[in-house]
């Protein structure tokens, strides 16, 4: 029923400086898979195969990433090295993949605006390559919200809860727990101060919107930090309708920071490749 996922990716990646002056911060490697490949794996294990980007300026690697690279699969035709591009090719194959470019950088909510050419009028998903999951004994979080969906037929957003000093690096959530660690939402406020968030429950970059997040975007004035702020539509469309807070299964590392980059890569690294394996398909 939800065939497509936006992928904003315009952002600049200033904690990562200098290493993304001329690199998208979502191109980094977690061992030697980039970030933005896990979560196109993480989509496609949920059956979404329909891939938009929404891109800006120096971003033309993840284009690059997500095609094929004659040169270089001639380099290495016939050696071992060859083996290696077996995931990339595989990911390429099972995807169609759409570009549409952010002209300027005015938070979440205008980035997915941007991408509603690609989406059209239908269900979607969302995911920030930044947060990345892994669920080493079950589905991904993008395949449980799907399966979520398929019951409730609303917006879902995906949540964990965080210390309370934290607050304010995250849009926070509170609502009435219909069912185990599922929440039907009744307030949403974006980075909060720990006194005034409504509760510990945070959202992260994990999204399924239906079609009419598009107009309540464009009806949405800018919020924190002058921009045009995700959880401000959603948290009207909570009012207006349902909308789900699901605390998902599995872990999650905040890859938009350097401490939480380097606990991802040890985790993987440690897990999976130090054992002589690759970090299972689809399980990110």
């Amino acid at each position: 029923m939800i065939t497509k996922c936006l992928f904003p990716a315009a952002g600049y990646g200033t904690r990562f400086l200098p290493a993304t002056k001329a690199m998208p911060k979502e191109m980094l490697p977690i061992v030697n898979k980039p970030l933005i490949q896990y979560g196109v794996e993480e989509a496609i294990e949920a059956g979404l195969r329909n891939i938009g980007f929404i891109s800006g300026r120096g971003k033309r690697a993840i284009e690059d990433h997500f095609d094929i690279s004659y040169e270089l699969e001639h380099q290495i035709q016939g050696t071992p090295k060859e083996a290696l591009l077996s995931q990339i090719r595989s990911v390429i194959d099972e995807c169609i993949f759409s570009y549409t470019r952010q002209i300027e950088m005015n938070g979440l909510g205008h980035a997915i605006l941007t991408g509603e050419s690609l989406i059209g009028e239908e269900p979607f998903a969302v995911l920030l390559a930044d947060d990345f999951c892994v669920h080493d004994d079950g589905a991904g979080v993008l395949k449980q919200m799907v399966a979520l969906y398929e019951k409730h037929q609303c917006s879902i957003v995906a949540i964990e809860e965080i210390p309370r000093d934290q607050t304010e690096n995250y849009g926070v959530v509170a609502g009435k727990e219909i069912d185990e660690g599922i929440y039907q939402i009744e307030a949403m406020v974006e980075k909060p101060k720990p006194e005034d968030a409504p509760s510990n429950l945070a959202i992260i970059g994990r999204y399924i919107l239906t079609p009419d997040i598009f107009q309540i975007i464009r009806d949405t004035p800018p919020g924190r930090g002058g921009e045009v702020q995700i959880t401000d539509a959603i948290a009207t469309q909570a009012k207006n309708g349902k909308v789900l807070a699901y605390k998902f299964k599995g872990n999650r590392f905040d890859c938009g920071r350097i401490d939480g980059f380097v606990q991802a890569t040890n985790y993987v690294y440690e897990n999976y490749y130090s054992q002589g394996g690759n970090y299972p398909d689809g399980q990110v």
